[in-house]
């Protein structure tokens, strides 16, 4: 695939679901933006403003493109050069599984923005459930890796998430699971393939 395809790709079916949590006219930072399609359209489509941040040089290159604001560096060190609710709404869209900080960056997510947005992978899913009674680790769209060269360094469910954000003293103000753009609220954690969480500091 090349850079220019890379650039012109729409958000996926899930980033417009979660694109709907997010106020029209927002303030809005997207941490691990990739390549800024999320945060390009809640500008057009929605009237927001902000900035991604991202590390990948190629990603990158592709939101400078796209004329979308990045700011470039490792979440790993942390959100200190963001003040407490400078933004309306902070995004954590498939991020925290990759970080080894996941739990302070939840805390930063809330305390940066008025109001965060997280989804990641449900592990929960039946599929990977399945996968792991046979003796494998799950390989699906959404988990497309072999367990082996995988970036995510760690995997959850819905559940987990619910009582992290609970051992935070985050007020999680809606929760849903996705499947392929559609919202899935009878049994989430058993039946859809993403988690998205709505949160805010208690």
């Amino acid at each position: 695939m090349t850079g220019t395809t890379q650039i012109n790709l729409p958000p996926s079916p899930d980033q417009l679901s979660i694109a709907r949590l997010v106020p029209k006219g927002s303030r809005v930072l997207d941490l691990g933006c990739g390549t800024g399609a999320l945060l390009d359209y809640l500008i057009r489509e929605r009237g927001c403003s902000g900035y991604g941040v991202e590390i990948d040089d190629a990603n990158v290159q592709a939101c400078v493109a796209r004329g979308v604001n990045v700011i470039q560096f490792n979440l790993e060190d942390g959100l200190a050069l963001f003040g407490d609710s400078s933004f309306d709404v902070v995004l954590q869209i498939d991020t925290l599984q990759h970080l080894r900080n996941a739990e302070i960056m939840l805390r930063e997510t809330a305390r940066v923005g008025r109001i965060g947005i997280v989804a990641f992978p449900n592990f929960g899913h039946w599929p990977n459930r399945l996968a792991v009674l046979r003796g494998r680790m799950p390989v699906t769209k959404v988990l497309p890796y072999q367990w082996y060269d995988t970036p995510n360094i760690r995997v959850g469910t819905l559940r987990d998430f619910a009582a992290l954000a609970s051992q935070n003293r985050l007020q999680i103000l809606d929760s849903f699971g996705l499947q392929d753009g559609r919202e899935i609220r009878f049994w989430p954690n058993a039946r859809a393939s993403r988690a998205v969480f709505k949160l805010q500091r208690a």
